[in-house]
């Protein structure tokens, strides 16, 4: 579900990909739903392809969203993005006890907590990882 909803660097918000050409993409913001063209050189990451540092390994960004999801029984995030960055990691480690504390910054969790809000939103919610399937030889 991850894989078409778009970060592009330089632009607020979220993004999802419409259609993609040889040298763009044609993607539709989350925020206002405008849709625009993003360039070979702009700099767009998958949501599906990151990853949050713990103690002991990566977790993929699906499973922080499917823990904030339960924690926040579905809704919105109950903390502000812009609180005290006190506040925001006390809040991301009720979510991922074992987050890397140096690595993951500030930043990162408001950024993550503004993606949250907008998937919520848009009702992209479907954060459950789904195995892939193989089809069987018959």
């Amino acid at each position: 579900m991850l894989k078409d909803i778009l970060s592009v660097s330089g632009k607020p918000g979220l993004f999802k990909l419409v259609t993609h050409g040889k040298n763009n993409m044609i993607i539709e913001s989350l925020i206002d739903k405008q849709r625009m063209a993003a360039l070979a050189n702009d700099r767009v990451v998958s949501l599906g392809d990151i990853s949050i540092y713990t103690e002991t390994e990566e977790v993929p960004l699906i499973e922080v969203f499917a823990k904030m999801k339960a924690k926040e029984a579905g809704k919105e995030a109950s903390i502000d993005p812009k609180s005290d960055p006190k506040i925001l990691r006390a809040y991301f480690e009720s979510v991922i006890p074992d987050f890397e504390k140096e690595k993951v910054h500030n930043s990162d969790i408001k950024k993550i907590i503004v993606w949250y809000n907008l998937l919520v939103k848009n009702e992209l919610t479907d954060f459950e990882t789904k195995p892939e399937t193989t089809e069987e030889a018959v």
